[in-house]
C-alpha cells in the first residue's frame, strides 16, 4: 500500500471525528423589486441541515435548533431627542450610530434566550438587544441605552426591525423553513440572509444568502437619475415643480 493511501486511512478517523453539521440554505426570492405599487412582500427561508456521522439525531434530550437572521445594508444614522420648551418641543440631544443595519429581522425556532448566552447572543448579533450600532460618541453607557433603545423602538414601529421566536419549522431534525415580511418601507441595496444552527447552547454551524432589494420601472429610472446626475435632476425637478405650479395656477384663473 503507498504512504499516501496509509496516511489517508489513519488520518479518516480523526476527519470524522472533527466533522461538523452543515447547512444548506436558500431563499424563495434572490431578488425583490420595488415599482409603485409595492405592498411588501414575503420570504420563505429554507433548507436542510446535513449530520456528520456520529451525530446525535434532534430528540428531547439533544434539540435541534435555527436562527435565522436577514438584515438590509448598514447605514450612519442620527437620531434626535426632543424637549419641551416653552410649550415648544425642540431638539435637546443627540448620538449618531455609524452601522446601524437598515433592517433587521431574526425568527427562531425557539426563544433567543433559551439557546444561548449573553456572549453568543453579542458575538453574532442574535437579537434586537445585541445589536452592535457602533456609537460615534463617547457619551455614558445610560444615555447610549436610552438612544439605542429609542432607536430600536422607532424601527420597530416602522416593521424595519422585529424579532419573530418559534417561526422556523424543523422537520424531523433535518428540514426548516420559516416565513419573514418584508415592509413595503424597506431601503433598497443588498440584503444577507444568514442561518445558524444551534444545539447545546453553542452555534455549529453558519450559512449565508444574498437578496437583492432594488426599484424597478420609472422608480429605478429617479432613484439612478439623482444617484448619477444629481445636479441635473436637481435642476430638472425644480423645472417640473415651477412649470406645474404656473399650470395649475392658470388653470385656477381661468376657472
Amino acid at each position: 500500500m503507498k504512504r499516501w493511501a496509509i496516511g489517508l486511512a489513519l488520518a479518516a478517523p480523526l476527519v470524522m471525528a472533527e466533522a461538523k453539521p452543515v447547512l444548506v440554505p436558500d431563499v424563495s426570492q434572490r431578488e425583490i423589486e420595488i415599482a409603485y405599487s409595492f405592498t411588501g412582500a414575503e420570504l420563505l427561508l429554507f433548507g436542510a441541515i446535513l449530520l456528520p456521522p456520529g451525530e446525535p439525531r434532534a430528540d428531547a434530550r439533544h434539540p435541534i435548533d435555527v436562527v435565522v437572521v436577514v438584515k438590509g445594508p448598514v447605514e450612519s444614522i442620527t437620531i434626535r431627542e426632543k424637549e419641551k420648551v416653552a410649550g415648544i418641543w425642540v431638539n435637546a440631544d443627540r448620538l449618531r450610530y455609524s452601522s446601524a443595519p437598515s433592517f433587521y429581522a431574526i425568527a427562531s425556532s425557539r426563544p433567543i434566550r433559551d439557546l444561548v448566552d449573553d456572549r453568543t447572543r453579542a458575538i453574532y448579533e442574535l437579537g434586537l438587544d445585541s445589536l452592535q450600532l457602533s456609537p460615534t460618541s463617547s457619551a455614558p453607557s445610560d444615555v447610549q441605552d436610552r438612544f439605542t433603545n429609542g432607536l430600536v423602538d422607532l424601527r420597530s414601529r416602522n416593521g424595519l426591525y422585529y424579532e419573530a421566536p418559534r417561526a422556523v419549522e424543523i422537520t424531523d431534525g433535518v428540514l426548516y423553513r420559516a416565513r419573514m415580511k418584508i415592509p413595503a418601507r424597506v431601503p433598497v441595496g443588498r440584503f444577507t440572509a444568514e442561518t445558524f444552527l444551534i444545539r447545546d447552547g453553542k452555534v455549529l454551524g453558519a450559512a449565508v444568502r444574498d437578496i437583492d432589494v432594488r426599484k424597478s420601472g420609472f422608480e429605478r429610472f429617479v432613484a439612478r437619475a439623482a444617484d448619477k446626475s444629481s445636479f441635473l435632476y436637481g435642476v430638472t425637478a425644480v423645472a417640473l415643480s415651477v412649470l406645474l405650479g404656473w399650470g395649475a395656477g392658470v388653470i385656477a384663473r381661468r376657472v
